[in-house]
């Protein structure tokens, strides 16, 4: 017999009307954050990277050699490239110009196959959709066979059908949008963001001119960016100043995968390695990037055997030793590159690994043979790294000998969970001992613990190691997580796979989280990476009205309850998870099947970080910005 889920069996119905369907390029605009990566600045701007690189994806495959980007009046923007043109004519499966089909359809594109685009940086056939979709206004105008095309479009939708507008020159499209206030928390561009982007693509696309030009009212700059160097001159451009001759640089192919990669040493930097695939910043590193770390250290320490700088009985150098003072950059051009994510921060593709290693050995090899100063040189400085790091770890471990975390039993503070499963357990770094005490009644002590902290945890921007190990608060943490800390640093002791921080929703707990969040980015990243770090999202108000109560988790959810709810209801203030009764912070906050929390990257930890440094001495809330920036992204998560 079918279950009853009538209202008179205690629930609301559920039926196929419950379903909504967001069509076309709605899902951009509820969730702009999926696409884009944030509504900030950041995202503001990642919306012009999304249209030069389809100019970029033209320039590879060897029909474009200038792209120009102006800044315009309004907060508009236009990009222009010289290559083929989006086709016009009419889509077979779509009936419409094969124009709007790429400018208003997601997952439309020619880069599915590789029969227009062998290598290509936007795959996903979301760029400039999206890019449309988040703009009050875009226009796209088509230069193809001598024939000017032009279409408008406001927040994806066309406003007009596709026009010929007289003769043209040569072949080329121009993207023109407004982004949207409504989106976006701030609308204007930013000049000196653009610039760096500009002419890394321009380093990374031989033979490409790439101009950009400030046409806004009193201001007129531009630059202009060409190099036939390719990434041999983006890594001379990195390094001022090396203890070596001669930049090692190579390009190669292995099967199908085009590489370009090359070193250099120097004073000022420290293991700076940049990483491209399609000419997208891999931030996030990827298969290409271990497969070069990995052939540097390896062949490094074959070479430094062969010449005798280490000895039989010697240890290997480790890649951090040879990295450290060294800059170093690879590309590379993948027919089918598999991303993780929309915005395109790793590389995930596994047969990359072991091609870019092969390659990377053998030309490292040539170069060592060929340059064996330069390798002694490099070897020397990887000698001396070791010797500092073995240095400072005896001295750390000198400064944890009496500590907990040589062994000693938990920090006392913390209410452990019975499960000694990491995968299923999870830790509440919570603020305040008041907050600890309910969180301690309201958790489900199988699977959740509580770690209270007390006040605003140590800057570590600005505080050595010792005195960050000396810190109580930092010192407890370390221990709970089970993970060490710095070299001794190892993820699979790590007790807890959900690490969330729960803080008060005013302005010293987004003060709080922001420093958290700044100290699992400076010495915990691989908890972020590997998606264990969240933030948990309680309750701003408890709304009731006769027998019903609803909670408000945003000025805006209180305003929609309390005009459902009708009349007068009572509106409750949570000044802090202390004011809650567990009951209440179980049910909003930590139960599994109602909480909400967000998992936290590393770009959305480095913002934090960037954005904690900048207000730094400011009497002004750094986190609260960030939390309200990717509210949106907020989802719910199961146990």
């Amino acid at each position: 017999m079918a279950e009853d889920n009538s209202k008179e069996n205690g629930g609301p119905r559920y039926d196929s009307d419950d379903i909504n369907v967001l069509k076309g390029l709605d899902p951009v605009r509820k969730r702009p954050a999926m696409y884009i990566g944030s509504t900030d600045i950041k995202g503001l701007h990642h919306l012009i990277f999304e249209t030069v690189d389809n100019a970029i994806d033209e320039a590879m495959m060897g029909h474009c050699d200038e792209i120009t980007v102006t800044l315009l009046d309004d907060n508009k923007v236009s990009v222009t490239d010289n290559g083929r043109g989006i086709p016009i004519d009419k889509h077979s499966q779509t009936g419409k110009s094969g124009l709007e089909t790429v400018m208003t359809t997601l997952h439309a594109g020619a880069k599915f196959e590789n029969k227009a685009y062998q290598v290509s940086g936007g795959l996903h056939g979301v760029g400039v959709s999206v890019v449309c979709a988040l703009s009050e206004w875009a226009k796209a105008e088509v230069c193809r066979d001598g024939t000017l095309y032009v279409q408008e479009y406001a927040q994806g939708d066309p406003q007009t059908d596709l026009q010929e507008e007289g003769s043209c020159g040569s072949d080329g499209t121009t993207i023109s949008f407004k982004p949207d206030a409504d989106i976006f928390q701030v609308t204007e561009f930013k000049f000196s963001r653009l610039i760096e982007h500009l002419r890394q693509q321009a380093f990374l696309t031989k033979g490409v001119k790439i101009n950009i030009f400030d046409k806004r009212e009193d201001k007129d700059k531009e630059y202009h960016f060409y190099f036939e160097g390719g990434l041999r001159s983006y890594i001379e451009h990195m390094v001022k100043g090396s203890y070596h001759d001669n930049t090692f640089y190579f390009s190669d192919e292995a099967d199908d995968i085009i590489v370009e990669a090359g070193l250099r040493g120097a004073e000022d930097h420290e293991d700076e390695f940049e990483s491209f695939a399609n000419n997208i910043h891999t931030q996030g590193g990827g298969t290409h990037l271990s497969g070069f770390k990995s052939a540097l250290t390896r062949t490094l320490n074959k070479h430094a055997r062969k010449i005798d700088m280490l000895k039989e009985d010697d240890d290997n150098l480790k890649g951090r030793d040879i990295r450290e003072n060294m800059a170093g950059a690879i590309s590379v051009k993948v027919p089918e590159p598999q991303f993780e994510g929309q915005t395109k921060t790793k590389l995930g593709n596994r047969p990359v690994k072991s091609k870019v290693q092969k390659l990377v050995s053998k030309h490292l090899e040539d170069y060592f043979e060929q340059n064996p100063s330069d390798a002694k040189a490099i070897i020397n400085k990887a000698l001396v790294s070791r010797k500092a790091r073995k240095a400072a770890k005896a001295t750390r471990k000198k400064v944890l000998r009496k500590d907990a975390m040589s062994g000693l039993s938990l920090p006392g503070k913390l209410a452990d969970c019975s499960s000694r499963t990491p995968e299923e357990s999870e830790l509440y770094i919570v603020e305040g001992d008041s907050a600890g005490g309910s969180a301690k009644q309201a958790r489900d002590q199988r699977f959740q613990a509580i770690l209270p902290i007390k006040g605003k945890v140590l800057n570590v921007e600005r505080a050595s190691l010792e005195r960050m190990l000396n810190n109580k608060e930092i010192k407890s943490l370390i221990v709970a997580m089970g993970t060490a800390i710095g070299e001794d640093f190892d993820l699979e002791e790590a007790r807890y796979h959900r690490i969330i921080l729960m803080a008060d929703a005013d302005s010293d707990g987004h003060h709080i989280v922001t420093l958290l969040l700044t100290l699992f980015y400076r010495y915990f990243k691989p908890i972020i990476e590997a998606g264990y770090l969240y933030i948990a999202q309680p309750p701003l108000y408890k709304i009731k009205k006769g027998g019903k109560e609803e909670y408000a988790y945003t000025q805006e959810d209180k305003a929609e309850i309390i005009e459902a709810m009708g009349g007068n209801p009572s509106v409750q203030r949570y000044k802090g998870l202390g004011e809650m009764n567990p009951d209440q912070l179980w049910e909003t906050t930590m139960n599994p099947e109602n909480r909400v929390l967000m998992r936290v990257t590393i770009e959305d930890a480095q913002q934090a970080t960037e954005t904690f440094d900048d207000l730094m001495g400011k009497k002004v809330a750094p986190r609260k910005q960030f939390i309200k920036t990717h509210a949106q992204d907020v989802t719910e998560l199961d146990v």
